[in-house]
């Protein structure tokens, strides 16, 4: 390998959103850093199957607010 173009790999801690955590290897960060993750295997959708929503600041609600009449057509006569 070419010296001084890889990134430094280092040993830093991950923590799961249930607590538990874990070492491994990993260019984030400076060696001994602390990664806590919002998202994980255990409390994704994609894995649990657990379908929550999550409204962050009124989106949801402006999403359907600017969205609303589409697919609603007024009836003329």
């Amino acid at each position: 390998m070419k010296s001084g173009i890889h990134p430094d790999y280092h040993e830093i801690t991950i923590i799961m959103t249930d607590g538990t955590e874990f070492k491994t290897n990993s260019c984030y960060g400076k060696a001994g850093d602390t990664l806590r993750l919002d998202v994980d295997p255990k409390s994704h959708p994609a894995w649990t199957g657990v379908q929550r929503m999550l409204d962050t600041g009124g989106q949801v609600a402006k999403f359907n607010k600017r969205f609303a009449g589409i697919g609603a057509r007024a009836s003329k006569k």
